[in-house]
């Protein structure tokens, strides 16, 4: 049995998604020959290294990043920090010769994620975006569709992401709405999210028309050190600016000829995690919602007409990874669920000496199309998306 030491850095909610899935791993995907094994875990003080260590069950722990980076026991390095590390961690990690697995977005700029693109392009490592939505099997599984050409040539896309857990303009200012910590906000944060299964599922994008909207211009500063994702509210005190947008909503269009939409919101009154995706094809049409992500809505053309309309399919052992969750049709996949796949198809790559997708040439990709967005809501014009040449690595 192959074991993969893992170093995690950051040790908050994406700490805890990540540890369990490591955890969980060898359990959902039995008889295997790989083991992850939680070695080491850093965080900003000893103390709260040494908590997230024992919650999380890693051996070590540490205040030092670098110590992870600089441990030749160390296999993977996890970075599941606030925007404004990737980069440095990430870089430091391939020149030592790390696997890496990165939160989204890649970083917070596109130049960043040029440096980070361009340090995995000089590695032999096996290196990751954690872009976890487009391995709920139902989207997976919608994927496999498309590509068998059941829907045919692929017309639009519509494509969302709708939370409301910045929308109380007294929940505090975490860093998720800073740009010098974050990039950006609601485009960087979840936004990216859409578009990596915009591009996984209908190919590149390559022209955006964008609006942006900063709606809650100031927060109370936070003062506890956690990010709590609006679960939170401040009592009274100083405030702070607001410097990143809330919400994002643009009209696309696709290599192949298709158009379509992609929108993105944190103030969204109502709606939780809606990740909803809309496409259709010159043979059919299939619908997702992640807040129902045991099933696909389809609907073929070849279907009788008096019979015609959108059929739900719940995913479950006959889909894609079906197999190795849970033995009934829609008995439940949660967020947890794709964060297992994710670190299988990634411990698996690692053991394989094989590459993993969304690797840091989509993240880069994904930083172009973001630049692009932003760069049409300044200007009010139609922008075109540079498009990374993966055989080169040069952006024409």
């Amino acid at each position: 049995m192959k074991k993969i030491n893992v170093g995690l850095i950051g040790g908050g909610f994406m700490g805890k998604a990540h540890s369990l899935a490591y955890s969980a791993v060898p359990m959902f995907y039995w008889p295997t020959d790989i083991m992850p094994v939680k070695h080491s875990i850093a965080e900003a003080t000893d103390d709260l290294a040494s908590d997230a260590a024992a919650r999380f069950g890693f051996q070590k722990s540490t205040s030092d990043w670098r110590s992870i980076i600089d441990d030749p026991e160390i296999d993977l390095v996890d970075i599941a920090t606030p925007n404004n590390l990737h980069a440095e961690i990430a870089i430091a990690a391939l020149e030592a010769g790390k696997h890496v697995i990165c939160e989204k977005p890649l970083a917070r700029t596109v130049e960043e994620s040029a440096r980070m693109y361009e340090a995995s392009r000089g590695s032999d490592r096996v290196h990751m975006v954690a872009f976890n939505y487009r391995r709920t099997p139902a989207v997976a599984l919608a994927k496999r569709y498309i590509d068998e050409g059941a829907i045919g040539r692929i017309l639009n896309v519509r494509a969302t992401y709708l939370q409301d857990w910045s929308a109380d303009p007294e929940s505090p200012l975490s860093w998720r709405f800073k740009k010098s910590i974050a990039g950006s906000g609601a485009v960087g944060d979840i936004l990216t999210h859409v578009l990596d299964m915009a591009r996984y599922l209908a190919g590149e994008i390559t022209e955006v028309s964008s609006l942006t909207a900063n709606i809650i211009t100031e927060r109370p500063l936070q003062q506890a050190g956690a990010d709590s994702l609006g679960n939170s509210k401040a009592d009274g005190g100083p405030m702070g600016p607001v410097d990143v947008e809330d919400e994002v909503l643009s009209l696309v269009k696709f290599a192949s000829g298709a158009i379509g939409s992609v929108e993105a919101t944190r103030n969204a009154w109502g709606r939780n995690n809606f990740i909803t995706l809309e496409i259709h094809g010159s043979e059919g049409s299939i619908v997702f919602n992640y807040e129902n992500r045991d099933e696909l809505q389809v609907c073929f053309k070849s279907d009788v007409n008096d019979r015609r309309g959108f059929r739900t399919v719940y995913t479950g052992p006959n889909h894609p990874n079906g197999a190795n969750l849970w033995p009934i049709p829609a008995l439940g996949i949660g967020y947890g669920e794709t964060k297992i796949i994710e670190a299988h198809d990634l411990f698996t790559a690692i053991a394989g000496g094989e590459p993993v997708r969304p690797d840091f040439g989509d993240g880069y990709q994904v930083a172009l199309v973001d630049h692009a967005i932003l760069t049409s809501a300044a200007t009010g014009q139609w922008v075109k998306v540079p498009q990374l040449n993966r055989e080169t690595g040069k952006v024409e």
